[in-house]
């Protein structure tokens, strides 16, 4: 018999769950405490680079990956997901800002801040730069297959033609589809009138019969497979793209286009928040930025990258276009709660 202090049958089973849920919060914050949950962008990252990570810092990296900003927003919105780090454009920066979806910086964690260059630190929808670190920045083209499509191409027309039935692809998100709806008729990516959002959306509806397909990355398949032949899309995955077939082209059309910047950001209530921002200052490291320019294709904020880059990439203009070309293009904004949801209601009708 054991002879040592003996507890009555319910303090025993109290001081048991107790000790039995201290051991399981001790299991979780060992568990949490070594690792990041980021969410960016198919394709978007060289992942040869978290092993780099996880061995400077002991903190492993779980990747998980959406294909336009309206995903990311609303599985952040919805909270059924936990990410330590995101990487929204800057539209969508500004609308979960002003939202009261992000969590400051400290960029005493993040040095390498002094990397980037300021011009692409405190815009718009970020002025006091307390939110964000610019990830990547690039502009939407037409791309299309030069043994189809033989014509000299400078517009947006070009999806809209009829000749190319059954060969073109739109993009599966209201606002870059509307966005280029608008240009084509004239008008502002940011236009809050009705009326003009009504021409955009009759311009689509007239398209949809002419489409192979509504589309996200399964471009790449599409194009590069040759099934179809036309399609809008970011320039850094014509860069890609083009590895795989060099019959592709890429055109910055004459109608304008939207220029946009990708930033690092810290979801609400993340719960590794400094874990996060380790990430954040390692993916701003000089040579990380340099592997992830070369996998993606995508331009970089980064001025001691750039610097670095070989005169071949600076000389490439789908990546790194005139100020000429800049000047064409227009930053999307987060646009008032009534007109985002007049765009849903309109995308909602065009989809079915």
């Amino acid at each position: 018999m054991h002879h040592g202090l003996k507890l009555s049958k319910p303090i025993s089973v109290l001081l048991l769950l107790t000790m039995t849920l201290s051991m399981l919060l001790i299991g979780c914050q060992k568990s949490n405490k070594n690792v990041v949950n980021v969410f960016n962008w198919g394709l978007y990252i060289d992942e040869d680079i978290f092993k780099t990570f996880e061995n400077q810092t002991g903190i492993r990296v779980n990747y998980q990956t959406y294909d336009s900003n309206e995903m990311l927003y609303s599985k952040i919105k919805g909270g059924g997901a936990s990410y330590d780090v995101i990487i929204p454009s800057d539209y969508m920066v500004s609308r979960m800002i002003s939202e009261d979806m992000l969590e400051k910086l400290d960029y005493t964690n993040i040095p390498n801040i002094s990397k980037i260059d300021d011009n692409y630190r405190y815009q718009p929808y970020d002025p006091d730069n307390a939110y964000t670190v610019p990830y990547m920045w690039g502009t939407v083209g037409l791309i299309y297959n030069s043994t189809v499509v033989t014509e000299d191409v400078n517009s947006w027309g070009l999806l809209f033609d009829e000749k190319y039935a059954g060969r073109i692809l739109m993009f599966d998100n209201s606002r870059d589809a509307m966005g280029i709806a608008l240009l084509y008729l004239g008008y502002s990516i940011n236009t809050t009138d009705k009326s003009e959002l009504d021409e955009a959306y009759d311009l689509l509806k007239r398209q949809k019969p002419l489409l192979y397909a509504y589309t996200m990355d399964q471009i790449y398949d599409w194009l590069e497979g040759g099934e179809a032949a036309i399609g809008p899309y970011y320039a850094g995955d014509y860069i890609t793209m083009i590895e795989n077939n060099p019959d592709l082209k890429f055109c910055l059309p004459d109608e304008g286009s939207n220029v946009f910047i990708d930033c690092m950001c810290i979801p609400k209530g993340a719960k590794n928040k400094a874990n996060a921002e380790a990430f954040i200052n390692f993916m701003c490291d000089t040579e990380i930025a340099l592997l992830n320019c070369a996998e993606t294709g995508y331009s970089t904020p980064s001025k001691e990258a750039y610097d670095e880059l070989p005169d071949e990439t600076k000389n490439n203009t789908v990546m790194y276009p005139s100020a000429e070309t800049l000047d064409r293009c227009e930053a999307y904004v987060n646009l008032p709660r009534e007109i985002l949801e007049y765009y849903d209601n309109l995308w909602v009708n065009l989809k079915t």
